[in-house]
């Protein structure tokens, strides 16, 4: 846990941890900080703390970009502050936080069992819908979400003073993008309208390096055509087209799954 920060743009930082290879993003203020994303546990969350230290001593308030176990098993730690995060991101911790639990200790070596099991699961007190403006020591952030994505609640937060956007797991460096509990259908007009209201230069996905404007437009350029092929999946079979995804295999299945429950409840 010897991570560095590395500044991206003016007081605006990204930690990217060996841990799952996530970014945790920090903003200085005057006399405030903004911290994007708390990692997966609390010894996770006291290593970044300890980290945050070094950079500033002020209190701080919390996003999260959205309602996955890497992303906000963290937040105790972080409490009294102000946690902010989409109402769904709320609704779906609430639902599914004791199973994602469950599923992590199913995947997870039994010497860190412990550090989930010891895990408060705490979903943000502050919610919007569509957007949100901060004031981090005086400096303007902006809470966004543009739509159905990686996830139902994914949170895009924009430093426009530094020209820095953390746009959470709707971008993804250094692997495919996960399409876990995603909405394949909709990711690619979700990522169109971040990209073409965002017009920032440094953009920080969940996980891998931090990335430039022409990397996520070749990952929506993917996703669009995996939408596009997914759609014809569903009418024509899987069997002809499944080699012509943008993704590996084992990828490209879990797209299908989630993108045939999205058309098969679409009315006839």
């Amino acid at each position: 846990m010897n991570e560095q920060w590395q500044e991206v743009g003016d007081r605006v930082y990204v930690r990217r941890h060996e841990s799952f290879d996530m970014n945790v993003g920090l903003v200085v203020g005057d006399g405030h900080c903004l911290v994007v994303d708390t990692r997966m546990s609390h010894r996770e969350a006291a290593d970044l703390i300890e980290a945050i230290r070094r950079i500033t001593s002020s209190p701080w308030t919390v996003v999260n970009t959205h309602s996955h176990f890497d992303h906000f098993f963290g937040n105790a730690l972080f409490r009294p502050a102000e946690i902010w995060g989409h109402v769904r991101c709320v609704e779906e911790i609430e639902l599914y936080g004791e199973r994602q639990r469950a599923d992590v200790l199913g995947f997870l070596p039994a010497d860190r069992h412990a550090e989930v099991r010891e895990v408060e699961i705490v979903p943000p007190d502050h919610t919007f819908a569509t957007g949100a403006t901060l004031d981090i020591g005086g400096r303007v952030v902006q809470l966004r979400h543009f739509g159905l994505g990686h996830s139902s609640n994914d949170v895009v937060t924009q430093v426009p003073d530094a020209g820095v956007v953390f746009a959470g797991d709707l971008v993804e460096e250094g692997a495919p993008p996960a399409f876990g509990d995603s909405y394949p259908l909709d990711w690619p007009g979700t990522t169109a309208a971040m990209l073409a209201e965002l017009p920032d230069r440094v953009i920080v996905p969940g996980h891998g390096a931090v990335v430039d404007r022409a990397f996520v437009e070749s990952q929506h350029a993917d996703l669009v055509a995996a939408a596009e092929l997914a759609r014809r999946a569903h009418v024509e079979g899987l069997r002809d087209l499944i080699g012509r995804f943008p993704y590996p295999e084992g990828v490209t299945r879990k797209l299908i799954e989630r993108a045939f429950l999205q058309l098969d409840a679409l009315p006839a």
